[in-house]
């Protein structure tokens, strides 16, 4: 019988971000390589679960579960039911802090007969993550998170700082170095656009409070294109700084931005940016590359070979040093910049398609089932 293998997330939707965009082209790209398995697919529901569940039609087992409670005390007593009585052969969880790893814990936690499990933590354990909202990280780690992260067979870091990082918080368990992948437009942009894009979470991590106040330091801005879903709140106090700052006609907020609308945006950008604290590895900027747009991008991005190619420009989340990297690269000819997104896209080509990086999971799942060790655990 060919091994039963469940991925297992808190969203499946939209409001999952790049961690929903991730299980999404995992589990297309497991379906899509060959070999055997039997893919299932667990999480938690959400508003937005109804409409975007078609995008998991690739699956032929997803099932999603209804929450209680808010915030970090969410709790899913069906999913925790569902996990207990599962017959999967491995578990692979996507994400921390949310219901989805305290239904693990709950149901396997402490059961000797438990099947293996592995975690994407998704650059949810990085420094900057984990200063946030101390107490209830805290609370979390000591009463289910941090059980499962110890007790996991192996731990997946999208890259080499977020291995060290692992390592930092005293972890021992074995970790498969693989990046994140990335859908690969059949044609790239063949001209670039005035908007700079900002596109992901509207959130304090991303350093979009200091991108609004570098805009009030050029003195002739361009057109700022900020999409995405608000979380937590946060677009409202940008608003009010946009406004008062007077850059209501040079920064836009236009709202989540999905299929279509999401592909126009990156169509008609001249660059991505993304001034962020805090990253695993960004799906904004592999998908920014893979549509041939040069990035401007902080180390924390995680993506130092974009630099090294020489597709993107490296700024601090500092208000300054945005403002002068966005200088810098208005200062390029047009001819350089559409450069910087052909090499993008050739670096996205070459390392990041999702049927890579499944191929690597699919060694690790084998290695864990009895399989031998792959490369890209460490």
């Amino acid at each position: 019988m060919s091994p039963g293998i469940l991925q297992l997330t808190d969203s499946i939707s939209r409001l999952g971000g790049g961690v929903a965009e991730s299980v999404r082209g995992l589990t297309r790209g497991l379906v899509a390589t060959p070999g055997q398995g039997e893919w299932a697919l667990a999480a938690t529901s959400d508003a937005a679960t109804d409409l975007d569940r078609h995008e998991f039609d690739h699956l032929e087992r997803v099932k999603t579960f209804p929450v209680c409670g808010f915030g970090p005390l969410k709790w899913s007593r069906k999913l925790t039911r569902h996990l207990a009585e599962s017959e999967a052969d491995l578990i692979h969880l996507h994400g921390l802090w949310g219901p989805s790893g305290r239904a693990l814990a709950g149901a396997l936690g402490s059961r000797s007969d438990a099947p293996p499990w592995i975690i994407s933590p998704h650059g949810m354990l990085e420094p900057w993550a984990m200063r946030q909202g101390k107490l209830k990280r805290h609370i979390a780690w000591k009463l289910w998170d941090g059980r499962i992260l110890h007790r996991a067979a192996c731990l997946h870091a999208l890259c080499s700082e977020e291995w060290v990082g692992l390592r930092a918080l005293g972890l021992e368990n074995p970790v498969a170095l693989i990046p994140n992948g990335v859908d690969l437009p059949a044609e790239p942009v063949t001209s670039l656009g005035e908007p700079f894009l900002f596109l992901g979470r509207i959130h304090p991590k991303k350093g979009l409070a200091e991108l609004i106040n570098a805009w009030a330091l050029l003195p002739d801005p361009p057109l700022l294109r900020i999409a995405g879903w608000d979380d937590g709140g946060h677009l409202e106090s940008l608003r009010r700084l946009r406004d008062g700052l007077g850059l209501a006609e040079r920064v836009e907020f236009t709202g989540p931005a999905f299929g279509a609308a999401k592909e126009r945006l990156f169509r008609e950008a001249g660059a991505l940016i993304l001034p962020s604290h805090s990253e695993g590895l960004p799906m904004t900027v592999l998908e920014a590359w893979a549509y041939g747009l040069p990035v401007l991008m902080t180390d924390h991005c995680h993506l130092p070979e974009g630099f090294t190619l020489g597709a993107a420009l490296r700024v601090e989340p500092l208000p300054f040093s945005i403002a002068d990297g966005i200088r810098q690269f208005c200062d390029l000819p047009a001819s350089e910049r559409l450069a910087m997104g052909a090499r993008g896209r050739a670096l996205v080509t070459a390392r990041y398609s999702w049927i890579s990086v499944a191929k690597s999971f699919r060694s690790v799942y084998d290695w864990l089932l009895g399989g031998p060790k792959p490369s890209c655990v460490q």
